[in-house]
């Protein structure tokens, strides 16, 4: 499992780590309308699925306003933010910073994307920090677990390995 600390303290992953060349687990989570989505409603899509732990918070509201701005920049690709939040938080949250570029995506029901990718901090029932970019026949082209949950992704890096999957 990937090594990760949440205010440099080491925490407890569950699932099984997600590895570049894997088929990507399938999941189901709950949009900002209640409505069930899964990995098949983007069927067909290269996928960036930026997780965050919640969307209200510094860097998280940064990383998915960063993508937000992105993604109509990498063509062919969907931008999935995955996070516990209630679905009514963050869209609330959504509506009050014009996000509307990306997904917004609860896992707060029963953790499923969590365990799935192997991002369930199990201490906290937050999501670890993470990308992964899933190309068209969804195999995973890309991941990054960001080894301390305080800091940022690798923006440039998670974009361009979207932008080229297919």
């Amino acid at each position: 499992m990937a090594n990760v600390t949440f205010q440099h303290d080491p925490v407890t992953l569950v699932g099984n780590e997600v590895k570049v060349g894997d088929e990507a687990p399938a999941f189901k989570v709950l949009s900002n309308d209640l409505e069930e989505v899964t990995l098949d409603d983007y069927q067909g899509k290269v996928k960036l699925i930026s997780v965050v732990p919640s969307i209200d918070t510094g860097v998280c509201a940064d990383q998915t306003k960063r993508f937000n701005e992105e993604a109509d920049k990498i063509g062919n690709v969907k931008v999935l933010t995955v996070s516990m939040d209630l679905p009514f938080a963050q869209k609330r949250w959504v509506n009050k910073h014009d996000i509307n570029k990306l997904d917004t995506l609860s896992d707060h029901r029963d953790a499923n994307f969590g365990k799935n990718y192997g991002v369930l901090i199990e201490e906290l029932r937050l999501l670890a920090r993470s990308i992964f970019v899933v190309d068209s026949n969804n195999k995973v082209t890309y991941v990054e677990y960001v080894s301390e949950v305080s800091n940022h992704p690798d923006y440039d890096a998670a974009l361009e390995a979207a932008g080229q999957a297919e």
